[in-house]
């Protein structure tokens, strides 16, 4: 066999379901579209499960500009069932359980070569604006030939291709339906602890907006030992669990003043690291609220659009404050290391995921997420 054949599986349908955004008036619709072929460098996978994510809900909802129709989805779950040419030296094979993560380097560009996976170029110039892969197409189309788009690996499908340097296999201890969210939720919060704060051991740290995202740092930030973790969010009813999460307080923002009792909980300090998860400018200002003298805050929530947030000039550079974005992670280093923290028993990502739907009950989760009704993370559980 060369470089260029395709490990070809028989057994593949050529048609599978998939939620499909055509108008965002309409929302998700489930239809029929012919199952996509991996290609130099891919994998196809059938999906276990797949997450659902507040950046798939901003384009639901018109928000963030993408092209018409697509398939979101962007942290998914599944078996490897066929393999495309170039991927003799991956390890990858069919019949592997493997864990995609939502930013896919093409591992060519001058981003890509010194390790920083997530300033991929034609990741952001391709998938994020086009809605393709690497070679400019995308691998879904309609029975007629319709071309749809790809949001990531479009993975609200039956089968969803994948490129190798976005996938990490998962041991067969892992529970594929919750471990949908190690690609895009974890992983995003291992990113922000380990990249962007680059936390150190004893540090004080704040998590404003505890979702799935935040879930995840607050049990990230205390693994990689912080000292302090203080939960913030709104809802009481999101802040409940955070204690078992390895949260040391919580605050609630609505009913009380964050500053005030973060300085309570830390001497009158704030925090050395305020991560904030949920990119809208209260949140923004929350977390720039409880940071102390030297301190950095760490946004990593993708808003709605175009959106922008006060900073307090004079406060933040009489205080030396940074503000480190953090998109993502490197997704080649540390998706391979979120599993590995998964299967160890150190990231508790099955309580993370409290609600599952069936494929053709997608759009009802994306509402729920919009109503701020789901408590952690949802999926798309295919099974269902």
């Amino acid at each position: 066999m060369t470089s260029n054949d395709a490990v070809q599986n028989p057994d593949i349908p050529d048609t599978m379901r998939a939620a499909v955004l055509r108008d965002t008036a309409k929302g998700l619709e489930v239809e029929t579209l012919r199952t996509p072929r991996p290609k130099a460098g891919e994998v196809l996978i059938k999906v276990a499960a797949c997450g659902l994510c507040h950046s798939d809900l901003h384009v639901i909802g018109g928000a963030i500009a993408f092209p018409l129709p697509a398939v979101l989805g962007h942290e998914v779950t599944g078996t490897i069932v066929e393999v495309g040419p170039g991927n003799e030296h991956t390890g990858l094979a069919v019949g592997q359980n493997v864990a995609g993560g939502f930013l896919m380097p093409c591992g060519q560009c001058d981003a890509c070569a010194e390790g920083h996976d997530e300033l991929c170029g034609p990741f952001f110039e391709l998938n994020r604006l086009k809605g393709v892969l690497y070679d400019g197409t995308t691998r879904l189309a309609t029975p007629e030939g319709e071309s749809v788009a790809m949001y990531s690996m479009g993975g609200l499908a039956e089968y969803a291709v994948v490129p190798s340097t976005s996938v990490a296999v998962v041991p067969d201890s892992i529970d594929m339906v919750p471990a949908a969210i190690l690609g895009c939720a974890a992983m995003t919060g291992y990113g922000a602890v380990r990249r962007g704060a680059d936390l150190r051991f004893g540090e004080t740290v704040a998590v404003v907006a505890t979702g799935g995202v935040g879930t995840n740092i607050v049990q990230i930030a205390r693994a990689f030992g912080a000292s302090q973790v203080i939960a913030i969010d709104v809802s009481d009813d999101k802040l409940a669990p955070m204690a078992g999460y390895g949260a040391t307080a919580v605050v609630n923002s609505a009913t009380h003043n964050a500053r005030e009792e973060v300085l309570k909980l830390t001497g009158g300090k704030g925090v050395d690291v305020a991560f904030e998860a949920l990119g809208i400018p209260a949140t923004w200002t929350t977390a720039l609220d409880v940071l102390a003298d030297g301190g950095r805050m760490v946004p990593i929530g993708l808003g709605a659009g175009v959106q922008t947030a006060g900073v307090e000039i004079n406060r933040t550079v009489r205080r030396s404050q940074k503000i480190l974005g953090s998109y993502g992670a490197r997704t080649r280093q540390d998706l391979p290391a979120v599993v590995d923290l998964a299967a160890r028993g150190v990231i508790n990502y099955k309580d993370v995921v409290s609600q599952r739907f069936p494929l053709q009950e997608a759009g009802a989760g994306y509402e729920a997420l919009r109503n701020r009704q789901i408590q952690g993370r949802a999926v798309v559980d295919m099974s269902l």
